[in-house]
């Protein structure tokens, strides 16, 4: 029995970095169907002021206690908050305006090797010869997904800001990754999601204002309310949390190789939502991506 709860345990950070993988697919679903009814810095706004309504409750009677922790950890606070809530979620919904579905799953796919390019300078954190491979691994299921195993499809493709705007999204995505290895020690992590969203709808504030100014609003109805309260609650709340805890304890070199699940996500929710036909080169690609994730996360017990 003791053995189970072991292994249930060690298990415990790659299931939360699949359910994060799982949610943000969903995110990045709806960011695109609303890309032309919802303001991308409207949506970043309300995404994370639904967040913080959700954490309040949890984080208030936490906060007096945990504030010198915050007080003390301020800049990770603050760059987290900029690079995890302001950048990354404004610059992939601003680039849905003019790149297409499967430009952003291709570039989004770079994450991976942004966070260990940022591990290795940053913590001259190594990667070893297996994780190369489940990294190679996972990006040719990714590519199978997006090529529609055609591989000459490769020369159709064409990039333009939009495409430009997700690489940035995902350097910033490896930079917040990177950071939470310096998580502090003894910080609730509800509290710690509260403090950085703070930071991060400040420094959007001058983003959202000019996104006013030029006319640009939410209109409030069902479908667009629906979807801030998915993204507010689960991608933001649940996903965030997920992928913070997941991350810290197999570290973002291991942990990043998880983003590559989004494009097979992506590949089932539309086949289950959407009534689109399961093809071979879906089948084939999710089992790449899930074996390169088993080869790079695989400890040989010795």
């Amino acid at each position: 029995m003791d053995e189970i709860y072991a292994a249930a345990g060690s298990a415990m950070p790659y299931l939360l970095l699949t359910l994060s993988a799982l949610i943000w697919s969903g995110n990045f679903v709806i960011s695109r169907a609303m890309n032309n009814v919802i303001p991308p810095a409207g949506f970043v706004f309300w995404r994370w002021v639904v967040a913080l309504v959700v954490l309040l409750p949890v984080v208030l009677p936490r906060l007096r206690e945990q504030w010198p922790i915050v007080r003390a950890n301020l800049p990770l606070v603050g760059i987290s908050g900029l690079l995890g809530v302001t950048l990354f979620n404004f610059l992939i919904y601003t680039a849905m305006h003019w790149t297409t579905a499967i430009n952003a799953a291709l570039v989004n796919s770079a994450i991976p090797i942004f966070i260990i390019m940022f591990a290795r300078i940053f913590y001259g954190q190594r990667v070893m010869l297996r994780q190369h491979a489940g990294i190679a691994l996972s990006l040719v299921g990714v590519a199978a997904i997006i090529l529609r195993g055609d591989p000459s499809r490769i020369l159709t493709l064409t990039f333009n800001r939009g495409d430009l705007l997700v690489l940035l999204a995902a350097i910033a995505w490896g930079l917040y990754s990177v950071a939470i290895k310096r998580y502090p020690q003894g910080l609730n992590p509800f509290v710690f999601l509260f403090s950085m969203t703070v930071c991060g709808l400040v420094l959007l504030i001058p983003f959202y204002g000019y996104e006013i100014a030029r006319g640009h609003v939410m209109t409030f109805n069902l479908p667009t309310v629906l979807s801030v309260l998915y993204v507010g609650v689960l991608a933001s709340v649940v996903a965030f949390t997920a992928w913070n805890h997941g991350l810290r304890q197999v570290g973002p070199h291991v942990g990043g190789q998880f983003v590559h699940l989004m494009p097979a996500f992506s590949t089932i929710m539309a086949v289950a939502f959407l009534g689109e036909r399961l093809q071979s080169f879906h089948v084939a690609g999710i089992v790449l991506i899930f074996a390169g994730i088993i080869c790079a996360t695989y400890k040989v017990k010795g």
